[in-house]
């Protein structure tokens, strides 16, 4: 065995103990959810892989273990945690593998700020000390694309794009507001976010609430949901959770309408999860993700997060 390669497999043992050790000194479980679950998370930009487990049987990859966190939570579990590997279809570069190790955690009874506060406690466990700076999701947006989220017209948005140099399709004049404001996210805000800090994205819309409360703050209904960007990275998604199950499945609906308008197969709702909401018996809490591997590749200083692997999926 090489040096380099040592030095690589200890390197990643050290950080997987270092993360498991934060954890254990707030007094976080750690728990060992199933990979393979039998009703995929419902999100319409995230694809699932699929595998038979029997005669006409269909089971999936999880792509998070938030629905059985969530019911354990629900069944009486105190704060837990989750460090394993998930997996999501199709994706594959310098930022995405097709499998990935996340760090995901609950917390119950905590605030929305201290949750936003322990995440960037654990990601600066790994990179460093660094500034940190929140910036609401409708100021990233005016700030760097330059346009209003919530107010400018599809040919604004489209405007502006081409003010930012993106190259676009001849059909990109027919492209729906959301996919304007994708396009303008992906392309021109977060590549800006996080440079030399830790940028914290607050305030988000409501059609971007997930499976996050909503709120009124300032005259604006936003959603309680947070992400953490370095060096253009997001390394956290966090919720405050919301239990509504009705709400939840009215939200399960509408992803699975953009995913049948995009072209893509629908999922069936994971109807133990939402019962477990239903008892009425799940706890005020938040929760995050975190991106393991991403993490690494700014502790390490690596171009690639398949540098941070031990078999590289190139």
């Amino acid at each position: 065995m090489s040096l380099e390669l040592t030095n690589h497999i200890l390197g990643r043992s050290q950080s997987l103990a270092a993360a498991r050790t934060f954890f254990a000194e707030r007094g976080l479980l750690e728990v060992d959810c199933g990979a393979l679950v039998p009703f995929p998370p419902l999100d319409s930009n995230i694809d699932v892989m699929s595998v038979s487990s029997g005669p006409n049987q269909t089971a999936y990859l999880h792509t998070s273990p938030e629905y059985a966190m969530k019911r354990l939570l629900a069944a009486g579990s105190p704060d837990i945690y989750f460090l394993g590997h998930v997996y999501r279809k199709g994706e594959l570069g310098y930022r995405h593998s097709p499998e990935f190790t996340m760090a995901e955690w609950y917390r119950i009874g905590i605030s929305f700020a201290d949750m936003i506060e322990e995440t960037g406690q654990f990601i600066t466990h790994f990179t460093g000390p660094l500034p940190t700076r929140i910036l609401p999701y409708r100021d990233a947006f005016t700030l760097y694309a330059g346009v209003n989220y919530s107010d400018d017209s599809p040919l604004a948005l489209l405007s502006a794009a081409k003010r930012h140099a993106i190259d676009l399709p001849e059909n990109a004049q027919n492209w729906s507001r959301d996919t304007l404001l994708h396009l303008l996210l992906t392309h021109v805000v977060e590549p800006k976010l996080g440079q030399n800090e830790m940028t914290i994205i607050t305030d988000f819309p409501p059609y971007e609430a997930a499976l996050a409360c909503v709120v009124e703050k300032k005259g604006e209904i936003v959603a309680e949901r947070f992400e953490i960007y370095i060096q253009g990275l997001e390394l956290a998604n966090g919720y405050h959770e919301l239990s509504d199950p009705q709400e939840l499945r009215r939200r399960f609906a509408e992803k699975n309408l953009a995913r049948i308008e995009e072209g893509k197969e629908p999922y069936a709702i994971d109807e133990k999860f939402l019962a477990s909401l239903e008892s009425g018996n799940f706890p005020d809490s938040c929760g995050v993700s975190v991106g393991f591997d991403r993490v690494l590749m700014l502790r390490y200083k690596l171009a690639t997060i398949q540098e941070t692997l031990y078999f590289p999926r190139n």
